[in-house]
């Protein structure tokens, strides 16, 4: 499949997600394979978490509009599936979820250097971010955390 037919796909399935308040972050498009793959990775617009029941609800209108299209004169699989979880948390609802777990925090320094913090995330407010290192809570001002993302400790 050439890059022409791969973006006239693309914008034919963003139609179809977009009828459906849905979003295509990835279209990979395996020729490799027999029959070749189209994985879509799909989101919803409002933030919402994709549910096995959307996945199955986008399929049938997208092979529809790809049968429609006559794009692939082949036959081909259709995998739709989600983002899945992000290793980042950004969201009230991930640091709830998350309380506990040990995450990876990025802090800017005052002196502009950046550095990493690993312990379990103990408490999220508006002011800072409180992680437990090896039973010590430490409490990191919000305006200075980068990032915070999921990860292992190690010892």
């Amino acid at each position: 499949m050439n890059k022409e037919s791969k973006n006239r796909l693309e914008t034919l399935l963003e139609k179809v997600a977009n009828k459906r308040d849905l979003e295509i972050l990835d279209l990979n498009i395996q020729t490799n394979q027999k029959p070749i793959v189209i994985e879509i990775i799909i989101k919803k617009t409002n933030g919402d978490d994709i549910s096995l029941v959307d996945c199955a609800l986008f399929n049938t209108p997208a092979s529809d509009e790809i049968e429609k299209s006559n794009l692939l004169n082949c036959s081909y699989v259709l995998e739709i599936s989600s983002q899945g979880v992000s290793d980042e948390l950004t969201s009230e609802r991930d640091f709830k979820t998350f309380k506990g777990f040990p995450v990876n925090v990025e802090v800017n320094q005052k002196n502009s250097k950046i550095k990493f913090v690993n312990g379990l995330l103990y408490e999220k407010s508006n002011d800072y971010l409180a992680i437990n290192i090896k039973g010590r809570i430490k409490k990191i001002p919000f305006d200075e955390v980068l990032k915070i993302s999921l990860c292992t400790l190690k010892d």
